[in-house]
């Protein structure tokens, strides 16, 4: 085991969004931005930023790492571009007024369509629908969750239809 494979995960948090230089066995060196570090293997996720804001991807494995020297902190703008390097794009973040909007739309069409559908939890913020399926937010087919796969995925085929319809 090397010394950075001893590391605690707080020391290895210490490096993340940092530009990095890894010196691994053999003379290979990498450099890049460090978006993770695996608490179990301790290899290291280092992204790259090409033109044409491509991003490659390369992982250090933690056997391999012999020493570690950060470049460069990184910026909140550099924290912020590495944290979407994962999102899905079609991620955004919803006010709690369009969320509140979305559940009420969701459950009147649902009611509308003869479906039962309750509001549970502290907030009411997850939609149950039968007592068998729930959906929480941002309300969409990805969300929706239910030990009975058949009526798990014909309640998300008919919220993917009413989505299409709304845009």
């Amino acid at each position: 085991m090397n010394d950075w494979q001893r590391k605690s995960p707080l020391d290895w948090e210490t490096y993340v969004n940092k530009m990095v230089k890894v010196a691994a066995v053999e003379k290979h060196e990498y450099e890049g931005w460090v978006l993770t570090v695996d608490p179990v293997s301790a290899s290291i996720v280092l992204a790259t930023f090409l033109e044409n804001e491509k991003v490659s991807i390369s992982v250090v494995l933690g056997h391999a790492v012999q020493e570690v020297e950060i470049l460069k902190e990184g910026d909140d703008e550099m924290k912020q571009r590495l944290s979407c390097i994962f999102a899905p794009e079609e991620s955004k973040a919803y006010s709690p007024e369009e969320l509140e909007k979305r559940k009420n739309d969701l459950k009147t069409w649902l009611e509308t369509n003869h479906i039962p559908v309750t509001e549970q939890g502290e907030s009411g913020r997850t939609l149950c629908v039968a007592g068998v399926l729930t959906i929480d937010p941002p309300y969409g087919p990805e969300e929706c969750s239910s030990s009975n796969e058949i009526i798990l995925s014909r309640v998300q085929g008919l919220i993917q239809g009413y989505l299409e319809k709304q845009q």
